[in-house]
């Protein structure tokens, strides 16, 4: 189990190894959404996603005899990013299951930073079955993208951030919407701010179709995705909460929420337009969930981490059709 006290222990080995992503703000969103939306862009962090806090967090705790037999992840691309470049960082092997449908940016992108690419068809296969059976073949240690201890610490130094930054701009109580696949930012950001920061509230946004955490929640016990994709939020579409996310979630976290694709794609777009920032789809849904769903929201404030910028041109010209 993750715990606080993992978290600022990942807090020091990621000092000097990973960026400090800061708070933005636009009148021209709060005007859209009816409240401040405070904005922690993820997107700008290492590899444009926060997924390379929790892999560098994961891969310096191992062992030093066993990270240097390297390590084995699987992804649909932002936690592949972040594997390859922190085992790269670390001078070790790594090997990434990546779905062979995940954006042609990612998988090239996981290949450029030094990761061994192995693709699967998600459709008819489970990449924890490929990425378990290669781990045992070669004696890598696996990486889990969200329901691993140090991955969860590594991401909860997000919340440690957030908490630190609100309190100088002075918002002591809000929702902070966090993009969700399998828990893993949301429930450390979640365990962050039950320590430093216990009035605001985490709170899971995912697609509509692919909410399994929003419903597990409100079910009080862990709920399925029907399909594995046909959503354009490719970096959140995870089967169900993790074993090791879903207690936390369920304990820390207040009720969840959804929107739709083209909501995902109009946040993109006012990402660019206003904050001058790039979104993928699965990075942008908590600021979709800012902006559109506003009556599920309580409170004058709001802060939003946007978590990836990894989109494909064709994806983001798309969403830049909203502003014509």
């Amino acid at each position: 189990m993750s715990t606080f006290e993992m978290i600022e222990a990942a807090a020091e080995r990621l000092k000097g190894h990973v960026r400090e992503t800061p708070i933005l703000s636009s009148p021209f969103l709060d005007t859209l959404a009816g409240r401040r939306i405070w904005v922690k862009p993820e997107c700008l962090q290492h590899t444009g996603s926060f997924k390379f806090r929790g892999a560098w967090s994961a891969i310096s705790a191992l062992d030093e005899g066993i990270r240097q037999r390297g390590v084995i992840a699987y992804s649909s691309g932002n936690h592949a990013q972040g594997v390859a470049m922190a085992a790269a960082k670390h001078g070790i092997a790594s090997v990434i299951v990546m779905p062979s449908d995940a954006p042609q940016l990612k998988i090239d992108n996981t290949r450029a930073l030094g990761g061994e690419v192995v693709l699967y068809d998600r459709a008819n296969e489970k990449r924890e079955e490929i990425g378990e059976a290669i781990a045992a073949e070669r004696g890598l240690t696996l990486i889990r993208p969200y329901d691993e201890p140090q991955v969860i610490a590594g991401q909860g130094t997000t919340g440690l951030e957030i908490a630190w930054q609100a309190a100088e701009i002075g918002v002591s109580q809000a929702d902070v919407l966090i993009c969700c696949g399998g828990g893993g930012l949301t429930s450390g950001i979640a365990l962050a701010l039950e320590k430093h920061a216990p009035n605001l509230r985490a709170r899971p946004c995912e697609p509509e179709g692919f909410d399994d955490v929003k419903r597990s929640l409100a079910s009080s016990r862990i709920q399925n995705n029907n399909a594995a994709s046909g959503n354009i939020c490719d970096a959140i579409l995870t089967p169900q909460p993790g074993d090791i996310t879903f207690p936390i979630l369920h304990r820390l976290c207040g009720p969840g929420l959804s929107v739709t694709e083209d909501e995902a794609l109009q946040a993109m777009a006012y990402a660019f337009l206003r904050l001058k920032i790039v979104l993928e789809p699965g990075g942008a849904v908590a600021l979709a969930a800012a902006l559109f769903r506003g009556d599920e929201i309580e409170g004058d404030d709001v802060i939003v981490v946007t978590s990836g910028g990894n989109v494909d041109p064709g994806i983001f010209a798309k969403a830049l059709e909203f502003l014509t």
